[in-house]
């Protein structure tokens, strides 16, 4: 069953199981399945402004992203006792074992793999600074991203990065049985 047709039937039987936790991308839509309610997710495109807190928070969408693969993998949809001790644990994991986690499990390839961890270092530096003015990005040579050309190539990397990670999520959540969830 499509993602189309499952949301569609999802949304005309107005009952919406509890046990379902289940971030779902369709096209360029996302959704949100979860404690028995569907809300709009995050958009395809990410805007990043030159401040502290614009890139933090493209940061965190995608720290959710990475949290939300591993669920797909683990736990598929469930929002039961499994799925919180999961979520209890992914918030003990740093982002950098996610990374590597990913690698070892080829979901991601060496490439991406080094690409992600350059961008997170980033996150890292914007973390412990008042200003991204403080913060360099280190793609081959370090930049600072308080210059323009600086500021672009980062946001340029990451929507890169943003746009791949899109894919592999809809190709992990491919594998789920969304015939078999809708008559759960």
């Amino acid at each position: 069953m499509s993602v189309s047709k499952f949301l569609s039937n999802l949304k005309k039987s107005k009952i919406i199981s509890p046990k379902i936790r289940l971030y779902l991308i369709d096209k360029d839509k996302h959704y949100f399945i979860n404690e028995g309610s569907i809300k709009n997710g995050f958009n395809s495109k990410l805007t990043i402004s030159k401040n502290r807190d614009s890139v933090l928070s493209a940061f965190s969408k995608m720290a959710f992203l990475f949290d939300e693969i591993i669920r797909l993998r683990i736990v598929k949809y469930s929002n039961e006792s499994d799925s919180n001790e999961l979520l209890y644990l992914l918030n003990l994991v740093p982002i950098n074992r996610k990374i590597r986690t990913f690698l070892d499990w080829k979901v991601f390839g060496p490439e991406f793999t080094r690409d992600m961890s350059r961008l997170f270092e980033v996150r890292n530096d914007a973390v412990h600074c008042i200003s991204i003015t403080e913060v360099f990005y280190n793609p081959k040579s370090k930049i600072s991203l308080s210059t323009t050309s600086g500021f672009k190539r980062f946001t340029t990397d990451f929507q890169k990065a943003w746009k791949e990670l899109l894919k592999i999520y809809v190709a992990e959540q491919e594998k789920l049985d969304l015939k078999k969830l809708s008559i759960d």
